[in-house]
């Protein structure tokens, strides 16, 4: 039956009552549980009306099987009747799958929760302490994500930020740049400064500022901190013996490098080579924003088809190590104005994928421009294939393995032909792949990658740290890894 303009808008307001009624129940399952819940791979803890109804869009596109909110309700009514213990239950998937197999909510939930039915709200014993050292662009993303997360049942606490300076005034501005970011926009919550205790309250979370102009002056232990994960984001630190110094403090055990690392450190990228990560590890890198967007693309495109060469060229958005106007630049070129020029520069992406992509070792070659924007980078890649394909094969390969692989949360997939860099701003998958723009010739392919430079590479970041921190929640439903099976 057509619609009319009536019943267009009471469908809306229908989904605006049931939204409504979703964000009690999803807050109260991961407070008091352990459990999120998200919507094709959408998280709704925190999330606006608009951004569940919006979440719901995905079904089509994703899945091409819709799913609308009166279905995921169910879903949701169900889980919220009998809460399992901690883990991340995306009930849009689980609607398909219901629809399908022509199954009821209660039927679906009973057998998907089958393995974490009497499971603890929280796989770890304690509280992982974590501290940010560096509180510039990527650190005060980790900030928002570490404390968005914060609940009685997520064991992960950001319990100090590590700063140089210490000037009059400070500890006000380090909080009015966590409260207001021009790209990702206001803090989700509240936030004050204490400044007798020298610390940021946000959201409830006792945020102690240290000033430090090295690891060794630190103590973490009389700040109450104790086998802390220590964050890097400074970038001062590039080599194991470098980095090893952020554990010669009391109260410090392990260390998590935010940029690329040199000599032996293993640059992890998850949903890759995370399981390369070892309990005895104290020193790890997560590569770079690129190599993140990159490498789980190359994977997939390699395990189907095989990779004999190609060049990644990357389009980035400007970084804070450019300068506003031309100025000295130890680096070539990047001491002319960052905002109004196009910047041919190096990039050490393409040779770092094979650090967790051995496979690939010697098959690539890379460069990079910087471009006149603040955030959100793109990796144009022409490959080689050693298997011929077609465009609609290849992305309809990549689609299944963004949706259904386990590189479901790495990989998402854009079918719009209207999208700009800014669309992407907020998503958190390292990698976008631009279905309209891929190339293919028999065995040759371009394929272009989008990437939020920022938040997409610290979603990736948290990853790693709660691996470190030995933080494993389980996916409800478990990927199929279907893409891969077909490889195989």
């Amino acid at each position: 039956m057509k619609q009319t303009s009536d019943t267009y808008l009471q469908t809306y307001i229908d989904e605006q009552g049931l939204a409504e009624k979703m964000i009690p129940a999803v807050g109260t399952l991961y407070r008091e549980h352990g459990v999120i819940i998200t919507v094709f791979g959408r998280k709704l803890m925190g999330a606006s009306v608009i951004e569940i109804i919006k979440a719901h869009r995905l079904s089509d596109q994703m899945e091409n099987c819709e799913v609308q909110l009166t279905d995921t309700a169910a879903y949701l009514d169900a889980i919220a009747a009998k809460p399992p213990g901690s883990c991340r239950i995306d009930i849009g998937r689980l609607a398909v799958k219901g629809k399908r197999d022509q199954l009821t909510a209660d039927s679906v939930i009973n057998q998907a929760l089958q393995t974490v039915a009497n499971s603890p709200c929280s796989s770890m014993n304690e509280p992982a302490d974590v501290v940010l050292y560096g509180f510039g662009r990527i650190g005060r993303i980790m900030a928002r994500l570490l404390i968005e997360r914060t609940t009685s049942a997520n064991p992960m606490r950001l319990r100090a930020i590590v700063v140089r300076g210490g000037k009059d005034g400070d500890l006000a501005k380090r909080a009015s740049l966590l409260r207001r970011d021009s790209i990702h926009g206001p803090f989700n919550g509240h936030i004050t400064v204490d400044h007798e205790q020298s610390a940021i309250i946000a959201n409830g979370n006792f945020i102690k500022v240290i000033y430090a102009n090295q690891p060794e002056d630190i103590d973490y232990t009389e700040y109450g901190i104790n086998n802390a994960l220590i964050v890097d984001n400074t970038g001062v630190f590039k080599d194991r013996e470098a980095l090893s110094r952020h554990l010669i403090p009391k109260g410090a055990s392990k260390v998590l490098l935010t940029a690329p690392a040199k000599g032996d450190v293993k640059n992890i990228v998850y949903g890759v080579n995370h399981d390369a990560i070892a309990d005895n590890d104290n020193v790890i890198c997560a590569a770079s924003c690129t190599t993140n967007a990159i490498t789980p693309v190359l994977k997939a495109l390699n395990d189907r088809y095989g990779i004999e060469n190609g060049h990644v060229e990357t389009v980035h958005s400007y970084t804070n190590d450019q300068n506003l106007i031309d100025n000295y630049h130890s680096a070539e070129r990047r001491g002319r104005s960052a905002p109004l020029n196009m910047v041919l520069t190096t990039t050490g992406a393409a040779k770092a994928v094979s650090k967790a992509l051995p496979e690939l070792e010697g098959k690539l070659t890379g460069n990079a421009i910087r471009v006149p924007t603040p955030n959100v980078s793109m990796a144009v890649m022409n490959l080689n294939l050693s298997k011929a394909t077609n465009k609609d094969e290849l992305n309809d390969y990549i689609r299944s393995t963004a949706l259904d692989s386990p590189l479901s949360q790495q990989i998402a997939y854009s079918y719009s032909s209207e999208v700009v860099s800014t669309d992407f701003v907020g998503t958190p998958e390292p990698g976008i792949f631009d279905s309209v723009a891929t190339i293919v010739d028999g065995n040759r392919c371009v394929v272009y990658v989008w990437y939020d430079n920022e938040f997409g590479y610290s979603t990736q970041v948290l990853r790693v740290l709660q691996q470190m921190a030995g933080l494993d929640i389980k996916d409800i439903p478990g990927v199929q890894g279907q893409a891969y099976a077909q490889a195989s």
